[in-house]
């Protein structure tokens, strides 16, 4: 009697198995959660792709890609508090008096 393969097509090993297909929207939450920690030096810009970053990684942390997924949404809520804190710096520097810009 011959030994079934675990995965009847792919050689019998786990390791011979195909790697699942993350989805376009994790990917998509991992590369602006990167550019979202590269742009939090403007606010303007930072912000919001950290929040489009954010939502679509909480989308699509249920469907295949989880791990790509959950490190969007770390990178992305990284840079968001980032860039409310440089914002939050900026304000209170302009308000003082002592920003660049006032002077």
């Amino acid at each position: 009697m011959t030994e079934q393969p675990a995965y009847p097509g792919y050689g019998g090993s786990p390791e011979s198995a195909p790697a699942e297909k993350a989805s376009g929207k994790a990917i998509a939450s991992l590369v602006l959660g990167v550019i979202s920690m590269l742009a939090w030096c403007l606010p303007i810009v930072g912000g919001p792709v950290a929040i489009v970053g954010l939502v679509l990684g909480i989308i699509a942390r249920r469907g295949p890609g989880r791990g790509l997924a959950v490190a969007g949404i770390v990178l992305s809520a990284i840079g968001l508090l980032a860039s409310i804190i440089n914002a939050g710096v900026g304000i209170w520097m302009y308000t003082q008096g002592t920003h660049p810009m006032v002077q």
